[in-house]
């Protein structure tokens, strides 16, 4: 469904994604390295449960919401992909502190 742009196709970064080992391209955001990746949803609202995933890609929407090494609530699209990140999807409510 998504496809790299052929001048940032630079070279692998290796992350990993719930757990599991992903690869990105050097020069992506953490939003667009999963669309590449075929994960679609980054997260689940707080009230119903409802998938949302990268929609504006510029971090206006907070649609990307995930946690990268530990850090809640950030924002997929204005993250940089660096090697060995842990990105994990984010589902429901997050607690204060975590």
């Amino acid at each position: 469904m998504f496809q790299r742009l052929p001048k940032i196709n630079g070279g692998p970064v290796p992350f990993r994604l719930d757990g599991e080992a992903a690869e990105g391209r050097r020069g992506e955001s953490v939003a667009a390295a999963l669309l590449a990746a075929g994960k679609l949803a980054c997260r689940t609202t707080p009230v119903g449960g409802v998938q949302r995933g990268p929609f504006c890609m510029m971090g206006v929407c907070f649609d990307c919401l995930v946690e990268i090494d530990g850090v809640g609530n950030r924002q997929a699209c204005l993250v940089a992909l660096t090697e060995g990140m842990d990105v994990r999807t984010e589902a429901g409510r997050r607690e204060l502190g975590r």
